[in-house]
């Protein structure tokens, strides 16, 4: 896209530079993702190991900075099982459909002005298809490894999926309501020029809370992360994976916390903007501001990992339907109620 001109002065048709440059972006986008997403891997296990008042990976590579990359040869060498009694097509199909799903969804998410890959006008809606769709490779995963266990756990990390997406649902109503439009872009536009304007100092500051907290149960990340740990004793959906693709499931799993944290730098914190609109942070490239805010806000999904005791299911679902649905849905009617107000809305 950022390509496109350069291309067309060397002689190229429009729809061929289009191409290239979309191509290129998508490339340059997805590997920088993997490559952070190996970061923040050991950026988690050091936060966990710091509160546990222990050194965590300091191994492979200076202060361990190697070891997710020692990871991912060790999983990707090994051996990938398949059960005896498993629909082997799907089985090794779940891991690629959750991972694919995952990545995609990062095709609307603006990282600075004009770069993203697909600046849609139904961005939010996108966002939404797709992580609904991602509950099918969990399901798939389950039921294809013929075990109890699997696919019990897939049907309640579904359950807990579908339960907390009502909620994000009615959250970013909210937000839409105050942007005006269903853009990510417009929606960062419209939280302009500094913190004085973006959405989580206005009257959404509780939905940011209600976001953040179902974006945990979303991502199945602690204290929500029952699906996956079964009372210690299996891994849930994931149970009879091993090698690449349980590494798959992982990634995407992880893919989806980081989009739910530039979720919530995009939806409430003015995503690239800079904090004050003043020399020198207004020369502070915009993709820099939102890569600090996904880190922060990762750094808090980190701490609640390792401070937080884990819910039990019925707590789970009750927080979800008799807490955080009434409350958003409360607070879209508030919402709308204050702009017709003001005359924001008519």
């Amino acid at each position: 896209m950022l390509l496109t001109p350069w291309l067309q002065s060397l002689g190229l048709p429009y729809a061929a530079a289009w191409l290239i440059s979309q191509s290129v972006f998508i490339v340059i986008l997805s590997v920088a993702l993997l490559v952070m997403l190996a970061f923040l891997l050991l950026f988690d296990r050091k936060v966990w190991a710091a509160v546990q008042i222990r050194r965590g990976p300091n191994v492979v590579g200076a202060f361990g900075l190697l070891q997710s990359f020692a990871d991912f040869i060790k999983f990707v060498l090994k051996e990938a099982v398949v059960p005896a009694g498993a629909n082997k097509g799907v089985f090794l199909l779940a891991p690629l459909v959750a991972f694919t799903l995952a990545l995609a969804a990062w095709a609307v998410v603006p990282l600075n002005p004009g770069w993203v890959v697909a600046d849609i006008n139904v961005g939010i809606l996108y966002l939404f298809a797709i992580s609904s769709l991602g509950v099918y490779g969990i399901i798939m995963g389950g039921w294809a490894s013929n075990s109890k266990y699997a696919f019990l756990g897939s049907l309640r990390s579904a359950a807990q999926m579908v339960s907390y997406e009502v909620s994000i649902g009615f959250i970013l109503i909210t937000v839409l309501l105050f942007a005006g439009s269903l853009n990510l872009s417009a929606i960062v536009r419209a939280q302009a020029p500094d913190i004085r304007h973006w959405f989580v100092i206005s009257p959404l500051f509780p939905m940011f809370i209600l976001f953040f907290v179902s974006a945990l149960a979303e991502t199945n990340r602690p204290p929500f992360d029952l699906p996956e740990a079964e009372s210690e004793l299996v891994a849930g959906f994931a149970v009879e994976y091993s090698s690449t693709p349980y590494l798959l499931f992982m990634c995407g799993e992880y893919l989806n916390v980081v989009l739910m944290c530039a979720m919530a730098s995009i939806l409430f914190f003015g995503g690239w903007l800079p904090v004050v609109d003043i020399w020198p942070l207004n020369v502070v490239p915009g993709v820099i501001w939102l890569l600090l805010k996904i880190w922060f806000f990762f750094f808090l999904f980190a701490m609640v990992k390792a401070i937080v005791p884990r819910y039990r299911y019925d707590q789970l679902m009750r927080l979800g339907w008799k807490v955080f649905l009434p409350i958003s849905l409360a607070w879209v009617l508030i919402s709308a109620g204050y702009l017709f107000a003001i005359g924001r809305i008519s």
